[in-house]
């Protein structure tokens, strides 16, 4: 068991240790926001925490001081107490009105003050006792009336904050506004889930030894619970900061994606009407490779794409695409992909008609295909449209190569 939570422990401390590192850099612009201060003792009382539960850091902590299971105590009123009220105080920061949230803070700084101050008699009554150092303290003494009376203090400040950490993350996860503020909220609530676990597991030991059974037995319960609680309360407490920062990541990523799987479209289409690109790029490789700012370039490949389209329109047979839409229908497709490899199938015909007779031809006659339209004016949509058509642009494309 010693092993299990000489590594879990570490390994948590360090992740408070992150979140720290993370959540300093804003002190500077936002040193009087009391739910940043809140969020940075949280995860400082928890990082001292994890640290005094790897075991050869509280034995070194007992030797050191001479003071029997001093490192236990800095467990439970760091790790429990002082921490989950903390969390909770930067909660109501963020979810009440300023004056409420602060009667709150008050509130809940006061009961865990009374908590800890039972805890600390309590401790203090048990190691006048003697009995030594106990390497699991709360296992090993609970069957001592002041370590239980300690450990029933301990798991009820504990549990009683994960629950209404929950509560609060179930209820303003509902209404609020921002997409990752609610996604924070709900990520927090299942670390405290996890956590709330862990404290009954804890509070089971009173009964445990009471019947004779040892609670050692699943005691893998806990680095397992603490560590799944802490992954999920550094991420959802941080959620809200570096949220926003992801979704952006995600917006250049999808966006890159887009513009290299319609190159090969708007490549052939602007080859043959040079004229629609407004900003002609020196090297094509170069401007594939590193587009520089992804956002425009994209846009600007749509629209560029749409002109071509517009500018081909005259070489586009109607009978090429009479009989696309029947051999799209043989093969089953239906809707959007049929729309969209037909529109494939004229476009490669007319491509080569241009290539064929490049001279300027009259738009006359009933297109061959009707231009897209999006229903409801999304440029989105509108890109997922160009991106079906230079799928199956594509796909006929690399097929004719291999089979020639």
């Amino acid at each position: 068991m010693n092993a299990a939570k000489s590594v879990v422990f570490p390994l948590c401390a360090a992740i408070c240790l992150l979140v720290l590192l993370y959540k300093v850099r804003d002190i500077r612009a936002y040193r009087r926001d009391p739910a940043l201060l809140a969020l940075l003792i949280a995860f400082s009382c928890k990082a001292v925490s994890f640290a005094l539960s790897t075991p050869s850091v509280s034995a070194v902590l007992d030797a050191r001081t001479g003071i029997s299971n001093l490192g236990a105590l800095g467990i439970h009123l760091f790790g429990g107490v002082a921490s989950s009220a903390a969390i909770l105080i930067a909660i109501a920061y963020w979810v009440y009105p300023p004056v409420e949230a602060r009667r709150k803070a008050f509130w809940r700084l006061v009961s865990s003050a009374l908590c800890a101050a039972v805890m600390l008699t309590m401790w203090l009554v048990a190691e006048s006792a003697g009995g030594g150092r106990a390497a699991h303290y709360l296992l090993e003494r609970a069957h001592q009336p002041p370590v239980a009376v300690y450990l029933l203090v301990y798991v009820t400040a504990f549990g009683s904050g994960m629950v209404e950490i929950i509560r609060l993350s179930r209820r303003f996860g509902r209404v609020a506004g921002r997409q990752w503020l609610r996604r924070g909220l709900y990520t927090t609530g299942i670390g405290a889930a996890a956590y709330l676990v862990y404290c009954i597991h804890r509070a089971s030991a009173v009964l445990a030894v009471q019947f004779g059974v040892d609670p050692m037995e699943w005691e893998l319960l806990t680095p397992l619970a603490n560590g799944i609680g802490i992954f999920f309360l550094a991420m959802g407490l941080t959620m809200p900061s570096w949220g926003p920062t992801a979704s952006e990541w995600h917006r250049k990523v999808h966006n890159f994606i887009s513009y290299q799987r319609l190159y090969a479209l708007w490549r052939a289409l602007t080859e043959v009407h040079p004229q629609v690109v407004l900003e002609p790029q020196h090297s094509a490789l170069l401007a594939r490779i590193m587009p520089g700012n992804i956002r425009y370039r994209l846009y600007r490949q749509v629209v560029e794409i749409q002109d071509g389209l517009l500018a081909l329109r005259p070489y586009m047979d109607p009978e090429i695409a009479a009989c696309a839409r029947e051999s799209a229908r043989q093969k089953g497709l239906s809707g959007e992909p049929l729309q969209a490899a037909v529109q494939a199938a004229v476009l490669r015909r007319a491509l080569r008609a241009k290539y064929v007779d490049p001279g300027p031809r009259a738009d006359e006659g009933p297109a061959a295909v009707e231009p897209y339209v999006s229903r409801s004016s999304d440029y989105g949509a509108e890109v997922a449209w160009l991106l079906s058509v230079a799928r199956a642009f594509s796909n006929r494309s690399s097929s004719r190569r291999s089979s020639s």
